[in-house]
């Protein structure tokens, strides 16, 4: 049999590209060179669907398999080490840091990585990437195992972000380790990777071409039926996602939200055919917009993602992402009530996402509309509950005494948005006169507000300015207000949106509810 596998400068066997150290287990009774028949069966088998582009079955053992065989043998201990495995695939480089790279996300799923295997991490995944950039890799991978390297890699550089930050209970081991690898994680390092395998997929480029019908991309998944390879194009298209998620991690909305330009998320798409690309896309895009104040878009997505978990979770069930798509659900409804509250533009969300809404947060929001130091409080306890786990990607100080920064980044985003609350106050009171009157002089308005004109005009300034924003490419002003006005000759003139009507949803609604009491009665027996 062929091997499907080419690369450059490619070493024989894995034990000469072998740089990685480091204990591979936290239980004493573990033994890393034990393989069991399973095991062997496992990666044989994995070893020749991957070699023969069996996508469908490479799928069904990188789900099913390995998390039946993970739940059946490896609850708390890590599986064998990638050195004993190795002889039963050919020592095979590629399908040996393939290994190593589930073999690491399951220790980080189901124990505590230690310091030296969280920078083994790190190089498994820098090998693995230079593979793809550098080589020419032929295989075929599934769409939820090349989106599951982006997402795990971008974790675990926020994990280890987070790890270095704690600097005040480390030991001097500890310490002596990340003076020593002082590189592992670093920011440039994990922008890098993932910039350039945006750059050497040509994705961007790819996915033009497609709106001029001249690539089917989108139409077959990524997957390249004519004996190619989808893993360089589809790392680079879910890469986008990944750089959203690493800007948003940073604070920098803007530039996370260049990054998935190239995506059009009004449309199906490849991210969408990979539940958990599709909510970390809206998830991050929805919260980008809400930073930078453009509320009307971040309802938009985030009404339409809710309404997809909420149509679809139940197929979800069996998923190993299924506790991590209810969290992001209800992290999503926090951020929605926070929107609905700053913006309230009920209008262009589905009853059904409404009605969950109202359940979970209709209270709270009718405070938060209030603006007291009750409301404040709840804002904080909604963001705080809803946002990324903001980092610092800076190296520590390694002055005594040692401190913890690890909440620095969060607590200045928390800062900013509070503050952008606090400026959202006055404009509270200007929108209840507003939506009382279609025209209103200036000097009424100031006496009703009991404030003089020229305070007035920078209020209403300000109101124009806080319901407008810049669209992501910088060249539109949106507007986020229910209701507008323009000043004519010392006159407000008040210019309410008008709700666009869906009738379909509720006629829908109506026969559902026809057709149960049908079946209601005619379960009913007749005396």
């Amino acid at each position: 049999m062929a091997n499907n596998y080419e690369y450059e400068d490619a070493p024989s066997s894995y034990d000469e590209a072998h740089r990685l150290g480091g204990g591979p287990g936290q239980d004493a009774g573990y033994d890393p060179n034990y393989v069991p028949d399973s095991v062997k069966s496992f990666v044989v088998h994995m070893y020749r669907h991957i070699r023969e582009k069996n996508v469908y079955e490479i799928h069904q053992m990188y789900e099913t398999s390995f998390q039946t065989l993970s739940d059946r043998l490896f609850k708390d201990t890590p599986w064998p080490s990638v050195e004993a495995i190795a002889p039963f695939v050919d020592n095979d480089h590629v399908f040996c840091l393939l290994y190593r790279e589930m073999w690491f996300r399951h220790l980080y799923a189901r124990l505590s990585p230690t310091p030296k295997q969280r920078i083994d991490s790190y190089d498994n995944y820098c090998s693995l990437f230079q593979v793809v950039l550098h080589g020419v890799v032929n295989m075929q991978l599934p769409n939820q195992w090349l989106w599951d390297m982006v997402d795990e890699f971008v974790y675990q550089f926020q994990s280890f972000c987070q790890y270095r930050a704690k600097m005040k209970n480390k030991t001097e081991q500890e310490v002596a380790l990340l003076r020593q690898y002082d590189q592992a994680w670093n920011v440039y390092g994990v922008l890098n990777y993932l910039q350039a395998l945006v750059e050497k997929s040509t994705i961007v480029q790819i996915l033009e071409q497609e709106k001029e019908g001249l690539e089917q991309f989108t139409a077959t998944d990524g997957y390249d039926y004519s004996g190619g390879s989808n893993v360089l194009k589809v790392l680079g298209y879910f890469s986008m996602v990944g750089l959203l998620r690493v800007h948003c991690l940073l604070g920098d909305y803007h530039t996370g939200l260049k990054w998935l330009q190239p995506i059009d998320i009004s449309q199906q798409g490849v991210y969408t055919s990979v539940i958990g690309c599709h909510i970390a896309a809206i998830y991050h895009y929805g919260f980008a917009n809400l930073m930078l104040r453009r509320y009307v878009e971040a309802i938009r997505e985030f009404n339409k993602i809710l309404l997809y978990i909420y149509k679809t979770k139940q197929y979800h069930q069996k998923s190993p992402q299924y506790e991590q798509i209810l969290k992001k659900n209800e992290q999503m409804y926090a951020l929605l009530a926070i929107c609905l509250s700053l913006c309230p533009q009920t209008k262009l969300v589905d009853e059904s996402v409404n009605s969950q809404l109202r359940e979970k947060y209709g209270e709270k929001m009718m405070k938060m509309q209030r603006y007291d130091d009750e409301a404040f409080g709840l804002y904080d306890e909604l963001f705080s509950y809803a946002c990324p786990k903001f980092i610092t990607p800076s190296a520590p100080s390694f002055r005594e005494p040692l401190v913890n920064y690890n909440q620095d980044a969060y607590r200045l985003q928390l800062k900013m948005f509070l503050y952008e609350v606090k400026q959202q106050q006055l404009l509270s009171g200007i929108r209840t006169f507003l939506k009382v009157y279609s025209t209103i002089s200036l000097a009424k308005l100031a006496n009703y507000m009991e404030v003089d004109e020229p305070t007035l005009r920078t209020i209403l300034l300000t109101y124009k300015h806080k319901t407008h924003a810049v669209d992501s490419e910088g060249r539109v002003i949106i507007s986020n207000a229910d209701i507008d006005f323009y000043i004519n000759n010392d006159m407000i003139h008040v210019v309410e949106s008008k709700p666009v009507k869906h009738y379909g949803d509720f006629f829908l609604r109506q026969v559902a509810k026809l057709e149960g009491v049908i079946n209601d009665l005619d379960r009913v027996k007749l005396e």
